[in-house]
């Protein structure tokens, strides 16, 4: 008997569509299992689900949206017990955004979150915690943006609106 393992599978089979109207969670790859979740959707990126992915990945997404450093998720991940070096996390965390699981919100030159919320959205930076923080709805309207350069298009606008806390007067 042969036992097919999801996690060495090339390609994700197709579901036909009266299965995916009859059961929603086909048609997302989701079966249930957050782990088998987890391996689908880095599949569906593009992206081999190897042990270090598939734990680094359980630490980002199973919390729901969040915002995270490099350091950050490198603390989590020892606490965790998911063995890691700080370069895989890097790594990681560049491969998930290139993939499209994560985005990329540079706060200053030196520092680098990265968001699990990847829709239109802009952000609140608390100076003093570090702490990114995002803005919902349409809080935020941009007027007009100038032309980009000849062959060049806007991908997106990014907001991060500063704040401090209140001094006592």
């Amino acid at each position: 008997m042969t036992i097919s393992r999801p996690d060495r599978m090339a390609t994700l089979p197709t579901v036909p569509a009266a299965l995916q109207a009859a059961d929603p969670a086909r048609s997302t790859g989701r079966n249930g299992c957050p782990v088998h979740d987890l391996r689908v959707r880095l599949r569906t990126a593009g992206l081999r689900p190897t042990r270090q992915r598939v734990g680094l990945g359980w630490l980002l997404f199973a919390k729901g949206d969040r915002h995270v450093t490099a350091e950050m998720l490198f603390e989590e991940a020892g606490r965790a017990r998911v063995p890691v070096s700080l370069a895989t996390v890097y790594n990681t965390l560049h491969q998930f955004t290139e993939a499209g699981l994560l985005r990329e919100v540079a706060v200053d030159g030196a520092k680098t979150y990265f968001d699990t919320n990847t829709g239109n959205h802009h952000h609140f930076f608390v100076e003093g915690d570090n702490a990114l923080v995002d803005i919902e709805g349409p809080a935020v309207e941009i007027g007009t943006l100038p032309e980009p350069p000849e062959g060049m298009e806007i991908a997106r606008v990014d907001v991060i609106v500063r704040l401090r806390r209140k001094t006592s007067a």
